[in-house]
């Protein structure tokens, strides 16, 4: 076991070969913390990075349940502990509900939740027994708010809301922390083919809809307005936190459709007031 003494965190982060995993890695190790990066290819993160005392690359698929257990064994036989776990592994999928396959929704949902479960699964143990940790779960704007063109992809992350929801209910009375990050647009490879699947079933009734963000996404890519090293940065001041909150939305375009969702929701909600109350039983 190489000594942990000299590390104050470490961290393990899923995902970590490119885009905002990769930022997030850079900015722990920068800081002088340890770190376990993930990816399919390990190689790939072992390039990224160089080699390291503070730096365990490891190969892992997040959808294969043993072999996510037998990654966070290695980290631990390394470091001795795991304190932050950033579950970032994850892809999108573009295109209209009823465009996608069974197929595609299947391997999405296997990735984006059933994936980040089994990692959550496997280092919850390590942290209830210190009775400490950080569970950082990356969602997305689309995890707060749906919309056309990126349905099935909203939904895989309003689950993974759900999740860390409960997770931060069940956890806060052992000492643990659990966080979900949502992300606006931010300048990564994100809506490139490497980290996003488009349907290629196109059904015209849904040309000025869901047709419009395919279009739109192209126009989009490498120019979003968030700057990955700069959540990066963000990121660190919520682990430094003592008190980080259950939710932490970054971009501007996060808090604005955050804005606009609860104007929404809170407009709707008295439109309809009369009608939802009136199901009560009598008194």
């Amino acid at each position: 076991m190489t000594s942990t003494s000299s590390f104050p965190r470490i961290w393990m982060i899923t995902g970590a070969s490119r885009g905002l995993g990769a930022r997030i890695a850079e900015a722990a190790l920068a800081q002088g913390d340890a770190v376990v990066a993930t990816a399919r290819d390990a190689a790939a993160v072992q390039q990224r990075f160089g080699h390291s005392e503070a730096l365990l690359a490891l190969g892992m698929d997040v959808t294969d349940e043993a072999q996510t257990a037998r990654a966070v064994e290695a980290a631990l036989a390394r470091f001795g502990r795991i304190d932050v776990l950033v579950n970032n592994a994850g892809y999108g999928l573009l295109g209209a509900v009823e465009e996608a396959t069974a197929d595609e929704v299947r391997r999405l949902f296997e990735t984006n939740v059933f994936g980040l479960l089994n990692v959550a699964r496997a280092v919850l143990p390590v942290m209830r027994e210190r009775r400490a940790g950080h569970v950082i779960n990356i969602s997305s704007l689309g995890g707060y708010q749906s919309g056309p063109g990126f349905g099935v992809y909203c939904a895989s992350k309003f689950a993974v809301e759900g999740l860390t929801e409960a997770l931060h209910g069940e956890l806060a009375p052992l000492g643990i922390h659990a966080t979900v990050v949502e992300p606006g647009y931010f300048r990564t490879e994100f809506l490139e083919s490497a980290s996003l699947s488009v349907s290629p079933r196109i059904l015209d009734d849904y040309a000025t809809t869901a047709g419009a963000v395919r279009q739109a996404a192209k126009q989009i890519s490498l120019n979003q307005p968030g700057d990955p090293v700069r959540l990066a940065q963000a990121v660190m001041q919520l682990v430094a936190s003592p008190t980080p909150p259950l939710r932490l939305p970054l971009g501007s375009d996060t808090l604005q459709v955050i804005a606009d969702k609860h104007a929404f929701v809170e407009r709707e909600t008295m439109q309809w007031q009369a009608l939802a109350a009136s199901t009560d039983f009598p008194w």
